[in-house]
């Protein structure tokens, strides 16, 4: 029950992170970070604390990589 609770409090401020192109972990810009091809209209990102995006560039917005994506 903690748990759900905890995730209804973060899970939107992960997202206005995003939203903002911001590391949900550490809060640094994602646009400065390595970025590496990864599917046509996809990059894949690395944050420096080791955190992985997937960044679509025809949306221009960023999602926290699936673990089969990493």
């Amino acid at each position: 029950m903690a748990t759900k609770v905890i995730k209804n409090v973060i899970a939107p401020i992960q997202m206005w992170l995003l939203g903002q192109g911001k590391c949900v972990g550490c809060g640094k810009d994602l646009s400065t970070m390595k970025k590496e091809k990864y599917k046509k209209g996809f990059e894949k990102v690395t944050c420096t604390c080791r955190r992985i995006y997937i960044y679509d560039t025809a949306k221009k917005s960023f999602r926290r990589a699936l673990l089969e994506e990493v």
